[in-house]
């Protein structure tokens, strides 16, 4: 059953009826489910309820506080302008995905998480391949594996030789015997794939979302109030609303909403999409706006469910929107619109390539 209305997507994405389990019977599973709580391609917590959610979760919440992700936006101020630096050095036009959208918040995820940033060919590679709606469930399947792999020989590096990062955490919990290996390597995929995948989608997306709009391009690139810029990427996270895999949930028991019946057993689909676009909310939805509050959008999800990862999205977001419009102020597509490569074949939109020139 497909949900509409933000209202009623707010009022569910709260509601403990609702089951998050993918091994439940009438989960809408967007790919064959591969059996059992322990499968690989089961993405941790993500797919549990409490109170093993919220145990797992925790674990690993603490690295996403506010406080912390506010202490690396100088680290990630150095980051995009490095990235920026390189661009310019080089041929025109360049391809904006390749030279700063993809490799900014890999290398954020990668030192957070404690992942060699050397690999990003190979979890980049494979992420897209778990994304792609395009791939056969075995080609998922073996991209699945191919992170977990790479993610519970980390673990195994960690348990060895600790560091100062997220999986070095995990593997200290597993010595606890409060964590299994396959769970912190399970835990290490989640982390890995969503924290470089949206955030690269958003900022490709996002910068083309501006250029052709130049009006509002300039409210950010002019900003000097920093709360000008994030309320404008609370728009553009309204406006694109790139994650169109819809929340999946089943119905652990009837439920009553706007006047029908969501039966026991049921798959729910919530599609954050259109809640995004609901008038009653937010008024001339397809209109871009960034002075408009867009702040109970609901791209990051609701509930207990909702993103963990939204504060580092957000902190890099406001980096770089910024950071690109005021160092490369002749910046232009290279291309046609028609020309460009969309993600039509991926649950989370975006550009397979963004060609630009200065």
């Amino acid at each position: 059953m497909p949900v509409i209305g933000h209202a009623e997507q707010k009022q569910l994405l709260g509601d403990a009826r609702l089951s998050a389990d993918f091994s439940n019977p009438g989960f809408p599973s967007p790919v064959p489910h591969t059996g059992g709580k322990q499968a690989v391609t089961d993405l941790s917590f993500v797919g549990m309820d409490d109170p093993e959610h919220a145990r797992l979760r925790r674990m690993v919440s603490g690295a996403f506080a506010i406080r912390r992700i506010e202490a690396m936006r100088p680290s990630v101020q150095r980051m995009v302008d490095d990235f920026i630096d390189r661009m310019l050095a080089g041929p025109k036009p360049a391809d904006l995905v390749q030279a700063l959208a993809l490799p900014v918040p890999s290398l954020v995820i990668s030192e957070l998480l404690g992942v060699p940033y050397a690999d990003h060919d190979f979890f980049q590679t494979n992420s897209k391949a778990i994304v792609s709606s395009a791939v056969t469930p075995e080609e998922r399947q073996a991209a699945h594996l191919n992170l977990h792999g790479y993610l519970d020989h980390l673990v195994g590096e960690k348990l060895a030789h600790p560091g100062d990062d997220l999986l070095s955490g995990l593997a200290e919990r597993i010595g606890a015997g409060e964590l299994t290996r396959h769970q912190a390597a399970t835990m290490g995929v989640l982390l890995l794939l969503g924290g470089h995948e949206t955030t690269a989608n958003m900022i490709s997306l996002g910068t083309l979302l501006l250029l052709q709009h130049p009006d509002q391009l300039a409210l950010v690139r002019d900003a000097e109030d920093p709360k000008v810029v994030a309320s404008a990427v609370e728009e553009m996270l309204r406006y694109l609303s790139i994650v169109h895999l819809g929340r999946r949930r089943t119905a652990l028991e009837d439920i009553e909403i706007a006047g029908h019946t969501i039966r026991a057993g049921e798959g729910v689909i919530l599609l954050g999409e259109l809640a995004n676009r609901d008038p009653s909310v937010f008024p001339d939805p397809d209109r871009l706006d960034l002075t408009r509050d867009a702040r109970h959008h609901q791209a990051f999800g609701l509930g207990t469910h909702h993103c963990l990862g939204q504060p580092l999205a957000r902190m890099e977001l406001q980096v770089v929107y910024p950071t690109v419009l005021r160092r490369v102020p002749t910046l232009r597509v290279a291309a046609g619109l028609d020309e460009l490569p969309f993600k039509h074949d991926a649950v989370i939109y975006g550009l397979h390539a963004l060609p630009v020139t200065w």
